[in-house]
C-alpha cells in the first residue's frame, strides 16, 4: 500500500476537523486541527480560531454539517458542503477554500449561498448531493 500523499492527508485532515467542530462540538479536540494564527476572510465569522470557536458555540445542537465534493492541490483544500440545522429557514451550499500550514488549518475563505429547492431549481438539480433535501 503506498504513502498518502500530502494532498490526501490534507483532505483527510480537513474533514475530520469539520466533523470534530461542526458535528462533534468538541473543541478541545478542534484546537488540535485549527492553528492558533488561524487567519479568517469569511464576512461571516470574527477573526481567529476563537471567532471561529464562538459562533459555532452559538448555533443550535441541531447544527449539521455534510461534506460533498473536496479537493487539494498543495497546501490548499476546497471543500463543497452542506450547513444545515442552524436555525436559518433555508440550508447554506459552502465551498470552503482553506490553506494549510504544519498540519493545521491556517486560513480560510469562503463562498456561501441559499439552498434551492427543487421548485427553485431552474436546472432541476440539487446544488448538492444527488437528492433534494425532504
Amino acid at each position: 500500500m503506498s504513502p498518502q500523499t500530502v494532498q490526501e492527508r490534507n483532505k483527510a485532515l480537513v474533514l475530520e476537523a469539520f466533523d470534530t467542530l461542526f458535528n462533534k462540538r468538541d473543541y478541545a479536540v478542534a484546537e488540535r486541527y485549527w492553528s492558533p494564527d488561524y487567519i479568517q476572510h469569511s464576512a461571516h465569522i470574527e477573526p481567529g480560531r476563537e471567532g471561529l470557536f464562538n459562533l459555532i458555540k452559538g448555533m443550535p445542537p441541531t447544527l449539521q454539517y455534510e461534506a460533498g465534493t473536496i479537493v487539494a492541490d498543495g497546501d490548499f483544500v476546497i471543500v463543497h458542503g452542506r450547513f444545515s440545522g442552524f436555525g436559518a429557514p433555508v440550508n447554506w451550499i459552502a465551498a470552503d477554500i482553506l490553506r494549510l500550514e504544519d498540519g493545521l488549518l491556517a486560513e480560510h475563505w469562503d463562498v456561501i449561498q441559499d439552498e434551492a429547492t427543487k421548485e427553485q431549481s431552474k436546472s432541476g438539480n440539487p446544488m448538492f448531493g444527488d437528492r433534494f433535501p425532504e
